[in-house]
């Protein structure tokens, strides 16, 4: 996972894995083990997306950072 702070406005979190496969936004039940990552990026961030290369992809997301005082 790799956090990056752009401009002091914006904080960017980025985590790759090797698959290609596209994740898919769901709703995971109590009980279940996986699928809660992608919503609760979702959930958290204003702006989310996915970029694939040839090693895999990696899933981004965007969130501002309150501004801070002069």
């Amino acid at each position: 996972m790799r956090l990056r702070l752009i401009k002091d406005r914006t904080l960017t979190c980025e985590v790759h894995d090797s698959s290609h496969t596209t994740p898919r936004l769901r709703h995971a039940g109590i009980v279940d083990e996986g699928g809660r990552g992608l919503f609760s990026c979702a959930q958290l961030a204003q702006n989310w997306g996915i970029r694939y290369n040839g090693r895999g992809k990696t899933v981004w997301t965007e969130r501002p950072l309150p501004q801070r005082p002069e």
